[in-house]
């Protein structure tokens, strides 16, 4: 069964372009709530436990230099399906192969300043929202989800 949760962020690259509020404008055209969100930067230790799963990968410390060298939005997105929705919304890592419309077809840079992280999958969405969000942090139509 598929979550109602995902988690996004806007990268450096799209946050130092002006594209906060165009690619909070699709999130929302596109059915999502948001549940949580925040501007913050990543620290150098924070970028590293983020994207630990890629540590043994080629493109590791310039992914984390990346990521930590300028403000992100970080966000909780809600709606049926979510990672599978957020994807299609997204489009591919590679923007020159990225569907018209998307996000990153509009926003993205290159392949690395692909302007947002999507969830790939319902497990990973949980276990970042978390990195980010206490569950206090996180608000439904009802309030806060940890107060309830």
């Amino acid at each position: 069964m598929s979550g109602n949760i995902t988690f996004t962020m806007i990268k450096p690259c799209a946050v130092s372009d002006g594209h906060i509020g165009q690619i909070l404008a699709q999130i929302n055209k596109a059915g999502f709530r948001i549940v949580a969100m925040k501007l913050t930067k990543l620290r150098k230790g924070e970028a590293e436990a983020f994207y630990s799963i890629h540590r043994e990968r080629p493109f590791y410390n310039e992914l984390v230099e990346f990521m930590s060298s300028s403000p992100i939005v970080a966000a909780v997105l809600e709606k049926e399906n979510a990672v599978v929705e957020y994807r299609k919304l997204i489009g591919s890592t590679d923007p020159a192969k990225a569907d018209e419309g998307t996000i990153r077809k509009l926003y993205a840079q290159s392949i690395q300043n692909n302007a947002v992280h999507g969830s790939d999958s319902d497990d990973n969405a949980e276990i970042e929202s978390g990195f980010f969000f206490s569950m206090g942090e996180r608000f439904n139509k009802k309030g806060a989800v940890g107060l309830q």
